[in-house]
């Protein structure tokens, strides 16, 4: 899969040495929420397309390549001011999460995805909140994604 690139990223990955600094943009959102807890991966807050981040510290696992599996991808976020277990606690349906990629020097251009996905399963303790993001399950989605029965198609029957 092909994915465009900036000029600043591309000499950025090409470089030997480099002074740009790529940042992870996550946004965990639910419509039971007030508003969208946003968080970078950096010691300083980031402004993001009007949008602040706040500095945060968080790791994300990528998944493996086993091609008959659904992919999924664990994260680890420090449990600084509670606002995440709270919202864990609050809301009952699972949280939609998306991460970004974007360089310091123009956090407004995004290099990678979003990529959306859920929270699935979180623990968390005084320290640490721990969860499993899963991507949507397309290989078990019906195919054709229709039945077509006279009741909806009378034009074919």
């Amino acid at each position: 899969m092909s994915r465009t690139l900036s000029q600043a990223a591309r000499q950025a990955i090409n470089a030997e040495t480099t002074e740009q600094v790529f940042l992870l943009l996550l946004t965990i959102d639910h419509e039971d929420l007030a508003d969208p807890i946003r968080v970078v991966n950096n010691t300083e807050d980031i402004t993001s397309r009007g949008d602040l981040y706040v500095a945060y510290p968080f790791e994300i696992a990528l998944p493996g390549e086993d091609p008959e599996s659904v992919a999924r991808v664990s994260l680890r976020i420090d449990n600084v001011d509670r606002q995440i277990v709270q919202s864990l606690r609050t809301v009952l349906a699972p949280l939609a999460v998306a991460l970004e990629v974007v360089l310091a020097s123009s956090p407004d251009t995004v290099e990678a995805g979003p990529f959306n996905m859920t929270l699935v399963a979180a623990e968390y303790d005084a320290l640490v909140v721990t969860g499993e993001l899963a991507f949507e399950d397309v290989l078990n989605e019906p195919f054709p994604g229709h039945s077509y029965i006279p009741g909806e198609y009378p034009g074919l029957f």
